[in-house]
């Protein structure tokens, strides 16, 4: 594989599990340095990637907490010097339950983790890129920040929040060399499904019967559209919330 990111520095939330895991080793298999980061020290994929011979290094952070994110940032720098691209995937689902029913410690939290740490990684990530006058960034959302779904009110909330956030944070750096897009994944065989699903057979095949594509999607496949909202070949794209989703969204 070509390593079209060597000697750049990407930054990955969430990336003890699921769609983060694959997306830092994604970076890694294409040449860059990674900061691996979640809230639960997991090897796994630090592991996967010095299997690769990549570069990487372990800052343990809740992106809801903002001496967490400074902290993150400043071992970044002070590491590797430099900030090229960062994945703000780090999220919860929260409890499920209707509008009425969701507690205000569920909606503190789901908003806390999935909102507010977007918005303090790149309050703390934008200067760095400022800088050193060129970056990109893609926020983590979901079809959830798309679509309505019910019985998720805080996560369905947090979700369109970080399609707005990232289209007036890509406004605000436009003209300063930096992107800023999210994703927006479907259902994606991950263990935030598996929670969903109990891993029931019956509870999979009623996710899989609503997508178009007829399956789910692999956290792969994810982790590849990242890297082209960071590559060169999306250096007219910015501010776009993009559907990874077997067609869920447009049917």
């Amino acid at each position: 594989m070509e390593k079209q990111f060597e000697g750049k520095v990407a930054m990955v939330t969430g990336a003890a599990f699921g769609i983060g895991r694959a997306t830092a080793i994604e970076f890694a298999k294409r040449g860059a340095k990674v900061v691996v980061s979640d809230i639960i020290e997991d090897k796994e994929t630090m592991n996967a990637i010095e299997e690769l011979k990549g570069d990487a290094i372990f800052v343990k952070c809740d992106v809801g907490k903002r001496e967490d994110i400074e902290r993150l940032m400043k071992k970044t720098v002070e590491h590797y010097g430099r900030l090229d691209y960062a994945f703000n995937n780090a999220g919860i689902e929260g409890e499920a339950g209707d509008t009425q029913t969701c507690t205000e410690e569920n909606w503190d939290r789901t908003i806390s983790v999935n909102l507010k740490g977007v918005w303090l990684c790149m309050k703390y990530q934008i200067p760095i890129m400022l800088e050193q006058k060129s970056g990109a960034i893609v926020n983590c959302a979901s079809i959830a920040g798309l679509v309505g779904f019910p019985n998720l009110p805080a996560y369905t909330s947090s979700k369109h929040a970080v399609v707005g956030l990232t289209k007036t944070a890509a406004l605000e750096t436009a003209k300063q060399n930096i992107r800023i897009n999210a994703i927006c994944p479907g259902v994606i065989r991950t263990p935030m499904i598996d929670r969903f699903t109990g891993k029931e057979k019956e509870a999979e095949q009623a996710f899989i019967d609503k997508k178009p594509m007829g399956r789910m999607g692999d956290p792969s496949e994810v982790a590849t559209a990242v890297m082209w909202m960071c590559s060169d070949e999306s250096s007219f794209v910015t501010g776009q919330a993009l559907a990874v989703d077997g067609g869920w969204v447009v049917q």
